[in-house]
């Protein structure tokens, strides 16, 4: 039997989860945005393609994108398991590594993959205090 206090908790966890994806999204856009400002253009290229440049829009939907996946991994988690929030944060951990496999490998310069890094660093890191500090009931 569901209560009053029973939605009301599940609503607030859903609204620091929503604050808490908004707050990844919003940290690799300000990254994206100081880099801008000081004159860096993140253009990359990978092997077999032309170069690329990474541009606001794409930093914020795929900031977004992996910011929900990630919430929605801890959901289910959390159906699946009590340790939930353990498993989910050496998950996030592998992500984040694995994310910088594309990093390392692209042809780009030391500047661009420093920037690149450092907004997968912070959207993990956002997410990653955020979503372990929220519970859903």
């Amino acid at each position: 039997m569901t209560t009053d206090v029973d939605r009301v908790s599940s609503a607030v966890g859903w609204r620091a989860r929503a604050v808490t994806v908004t707050a990844a999204t919003t940290a690799a856009a300000a990254i994206w945005l100081v880099a801008a400002t000081a004159g860096t253009t993140l253009t990359v290229g990978m092997q077999g393609r032309p170069p690329m440049t990474i541009g606001l829009r794409l930093v914020i939907a795929t900031a977004l994108a992996a910011s929900l996946a990630g919430c929605g991994a801890l959901a289910l988690l959390e159906r699946l398991t009590k340790h939930a929030r353990t498993w989910w944060t050496g998950t996030a951990l592998a992500t984040l590594l694995a994310s910088f496999g594309p990093i390392l490998t692209a042809q780009t310069t030391g500047g661009v993959r420093l920037t690149l890094a450092l907004m997968h660093i912070a959207v993990a890191t956002v997410l990653i205090l955020g979503l372990r500090r929220t519970r859903r009931s």
